[in-house]
């Protein structure tokens, strides 16, 4: 595999199959022969792999106004489809027309509940992850009107509704708690400029108490780590100013180990298989690191390279990831949907940039993303516009 960046290494079972590992095998022989079809592809065309971004803005584009039968099934999630493909769609440096932003806004305001916070559609009641893709969808809009739809007395109204005694956040009033709530809080509350030391008093030693002996993050003390548990948690702590607490070099040995030897693409769980959304999970979570590392050494040190191997990543989200008439999959032979569109993109997009700034494209250059801010997954840009507005408003 000349035309391959990296050495991939085969999983290897001892001569003791389990299910685990057969499942492993198989996904690692059609990963095994997209790689050879690409090495073959790349004798005829030199700027292989190509990032088919006139299919993925077709796709989504699509999506904004048609979506499959399948989806039915998320019609409390409709939020998050927003802001799912507003994201993709930014990542990708496409701009959506002023008439379908303001269409766009229009129907997030039907989701805001008269108790504050945004259900998943319209009349459903208000939910801390509804409300967070909400205002990420807002965000990525980035007009006045957008903004305005946010009712932020009534936010903070029902952010603190949902605060538990112990520090956490339960997803809505009386519902199910998890470290979730407590990023889902901490993300939509920075924006908007509603954080306190009130509003977020014991919090972090409670996100803290998620830490597992393997490094990552659980959803709740006790548990398994977890791909979206473990950025959920650093990244909140960093929002609330104390992920200097948390155990970095544990939580470095953990995620670095998330990377598949042979795909290159991330794991969410250890002895799971790859799926192309864990490649902003995880991924993402590198950044923070970086910063958390600058801490620790009390001075500031950029970093000439990624902390994992980025162009496997890349390889793996190029070759194995594209569906061919747009959108993104979980892994090869996977269908298509907006939710690991968004991510894998996101994830692209962190491995494309490095910590010092530069870019480290795989493939032609016009495979370059637009960069995604890894505490909020938005797009850079359109958070400095969130954040500029908001931080002119009075704090409540």
């Amino acid at each position: 595999m000349d035309c391959l960046k990296v050495k991939r290494i085969r999983n290897c079972d001892e001569g003791n199959p389990t299910k685990t590992t057969t499942e492993q095998d198989k996904v690692e022989d059609v990963v095994d022969r997209l790689f050879n079809m690409f090495i073959k592809k790349s004798k005829i065309d030199p700027d292989a792999p190509l990032l088919l971004r006139k299919e993925h803005i077709l796709y989504l584009k699509q999506s904004l106004t048609y979506l499959p039968a399948a989806y039915a099934c998320l019609d409390s999630s409709r939020p998050w489809m927003c802001y799912w493909i507003c994201h993709s769609l930014a990542l990708l440096d496409y701009q959506l027309d002023s008439g379908m932003k303001s269409h766009i806004a229009k129907f997030l305001d039907k989701c805001q509940s008269s108790q504050g916070g945004f259900g998943g559609g319209p009349g459903q009641a208000p939910h801390l992850a509804s409300t967070y893709a909400a205002v990420q969808a807002l965000c990525c809009l980035g007009t006045e009107e957008a903004f305005e739809v946010i009712n932020r007395e009534k936010l903070k109204s029902f952010l603190m509704s949902t605060k538990c005694s112990t520090g956490a956040f339960s997803l809505e009033v009386d519902g199910e708690v998890d470290i979730r709530g407590a990023y889902c809080a901490a993300a939509v509350a920075t924006i908007t400029n509603l954080n306190t030391d009130v509003l977020f008093e014991k919090t972090a030693a409670w996100i803290l108490s998620c830490q597992t002996y393997e490094g990552g993050f659980a959803g709740y003390p006790g548990l398994e780590a977890h791909g979206g548990y473990t950025f959920c948690g650093v990244a909140a702590l960093t929002l609330l100013n104390s992920v200097y607490l948390c155990d970095t070099k544990a939580l470095l040995r953990w995620c670095t180990n998330r990377q598949m030897r042979f795909e290159g693409g991330f794991q969410g769980r250890t002895n799971k298989l790859v799926d192309g959304c864990y490649s902003f999970w995880q991924g993402g979570v590198f950044p923070i690191i970086y910063e958390m590392l600058n801490g620790e050494v009390g001075e500031s040190v950029v970093l000439d390279e990624h902390l994992f191997s980025n162009k496997a990543l890349q390889e793996y989200i190029l070759i194995c990831c594209q569906a061919p008439f747009g959108g993104l999959i979980d892994k090869p032979e996977k269908a298509r949907d907006i939710y690991h569109t968004c991510y894998t993109l996101s994830g692209l997009s962190v491995a494309q940039h490095l910590p010092n700034g530069k870019a480290d494209i795989v493939g032609d250059e016009t495979n370059l993303l637009m960069p995604t801010h890894p505490l909020y997954n938005i797009e850079k840009n359109c958070l400095k516009k969130a954040v500029a507005y908001f931080s002119s408003k009075t704090k409540l």
